[in-house]
């Protein structure tokens, strides 16, 4: 590999939303998330409309039951 094109890996913290935070790698520095694996449906198996300006009232409003 050449030498002096790849950026710096540093270490980073991850803050989310939710008050997590845990500590990684990175060549940008420290990230601030809205969305973390403590919180995400996914992993959590909890249903939790994350809402972004009011997006999902509209589309419940639109697409709702009636």
């Amino acid at each position: 590999m050449k030498k002096g094109i790849h950026p710096e890996y540093k270490k980073a913290t991850v803050n989310c939303a939710c008050g997590n935070s845990f500590e990684t790698h990175t060549t940008v520095g420290d990230l601030k998330v809205e969305i973390c694996s403590a919180c995400h449906p996914f992993f959590t198996g909890k249903q939790k409309l994350v809402d972004s300006a009011g997006r999902v009232e509209k589309f419940l409003k639109k697409y709702g039951k009636k």
